[in-house]
């Protein structure tokens, strides 16, 4: 029997001590989006605030990558096959990606003001190297996990020098959570839609 695949759960600790302080990206800090067969790669992202994310199109025809609803708004437009767009993620959130031109397309970003996350491969695991002791809030955040379960996951855990493990998280998913979404313009994908671009859609 195949084992299911646990992977894309984040989880981060912001350290709530004394000794806290607000965490931005390295200069130059650059991540990548990669739009290829159709779909985002990977589909969920976790950067630190400030970092610059590319959306490069391997695709043979056009996209339109938009994130209009949470965390860092932009719309790219029009772009065709070979060609790259940037976006800075200044602020802190969680930022849902989308094409509007293939309504199958999806992805997630993830800005954080802490370097202290990790998200989960197919086994479950996840690991979030090189944290120094002290006391931090632990948040966690899966696509198809209600809003309100993620929140009662969320708690202060201490670090110390001979901690290692956080423990098991136990999440109860959604199939259908975060499925059906509109596009940059608020209307279904397919509906005629007041000055939109004319495009076809491979």
């Amino acid at each position: 029997m195949r084992s299911p695949d646990l992977s894309g759960t984040a989880v981060w600790l912001t350290r709530i001590d004394n000794s806290a302080r607000v965490y931005k990206a390295p200069a130059g800090e650059r991540a990548q989006l990669l739009q290829k067969s159709k779909s985002f790669s990977p589909h969920l992202l976790v950067v630190p605030v400030g970092s610059s994310v590319e959306f490069p199109n391997q695709d043979p025809f056009f996209h339109n990558v938009f994130s209009l609803f949470e965390g860092k708004r932009f719309d790219l437009g029009l772009y065709e096959s070979g060609s790259s767009r940037n976006v800075v993620f200044n602020r802190e959130g969680i930022s849902y990606i989308f094409c509007n031109i293939h309504p199958e397309m999806s992805a997630v970003v993830i800005a954080l003001r802490t370097p202290y996350y990790g998200i989960s491969d197919r086994r479950g695991l996840i690991v979030i190297p090189n944290v120094p002791p002290g006391l931090y809030e632990m948040q966690v955040w899966h696509e198809r996990v209600l809003p309100e379960s993620l929140k009662s996951l969320t708690r202060r855990v201490e670090i110390d020098l001979d901690s290692n493990s956080l423990g098991l998280l136990h999440l109860t998913e959604q199939p259908k959570l975060g499925q059906h979404h509109k596009n940059k313009y608020d209307h279904d994908y397919g509906d005629a839609t007041p000055n939109s671009p004319v495009y076809s859609r491979p």
